[in-house]
């Protein structure tokens, strides 16, 4: 694998506090500043402590926070706009009329989905966004499904046994997105069985 895909995989870990922050801003949808949608999110059992120091402590959650809402805009991106402002975050409505677009040269985007700006070396990373996950396992309940392996997780995301991580993590994206119980005709058994596949996956791969 050459050395730009690799950056190119490490750049869009999948960050599992997309889905907490998903599920606040269907239900609140403006109103928030980084700082209040972590301390919610920390309320929620999402974020636990970071670092020793609290000004580091403070940097990674905000990171966290801001990682997350960049790639919830892009995987939410044409049907929904994300505003993504430190001091106002808004999820507009579906239907609403936006002319924004996603700016694919702006620094700060571009600087919050840079895992090396973590602070921390890749398995510090991948360790931290594992623990993430099995959290939010168990919040949705899906970690009582144990018999899948990856050809039957394959099979759920209707995807072919060579499937790259990028066809996965988007194929995850999008079935998470049609059966998330928050959304209209979402179906929560069927999001859970989802969770499952993509943890399946999400282990048997070092670039998802």
């Amino acid at each position: 694998m050459s050395q730009e895909i690799t950056e190119q995989y490490q750049q869009y870990m999948e960050n599992p506090l997309l889905w907490p922050v998903l599920e606040v801003l269907r239900k609140v949808p403006s109103g928030w500043k980084v700082h209040t949608l972590s301390s919610h999110l920390s309320e929620l059992g999402f974020i636990l402590d970071l670092d020793r120091s609290a000004e580091k402590d403070l940097f990674k959650r905000n990171f966290l926070i801001m990682n997350a809402l960049y790639q919830l805009q892009e995987t939410l991106y044409p049907d929904n706009w994300l505003q993504v402002q430190a001091m106002d975050i808004v999820l507009f409505a579906s239907g609403h009329s936006y002319t924004n677009q996603i700016d694919h040269q702006d620094p700060l985007r571009d600087y919050y989905l840079d895992w090396n700006n973590y602070e921390a070396d890749e398995g510090e990373v991948k360790r931290l966004l594992n623990d993430f996950w099995n959290r939010y396992q168990d919040f949705v309940g899906s970690r009582k499904h144990t018999d899948l392996d990856r050809a039957q997780a394959l099979n759920l995301f209707e995807l072919p046994e060579n499937a790259c991580a990028i066809e996965i993590r988007r194929k995850w994206r999008k079935l998470a997105l049609r059966w998330h119980p928050d959304r209209e005709g979402g179906d929560s058994e069927q999001f859970r069985l989802l969770c499952e596949a993509w943890n399946v996956l999400r282990v048997n791969s070092s670039t998802i």
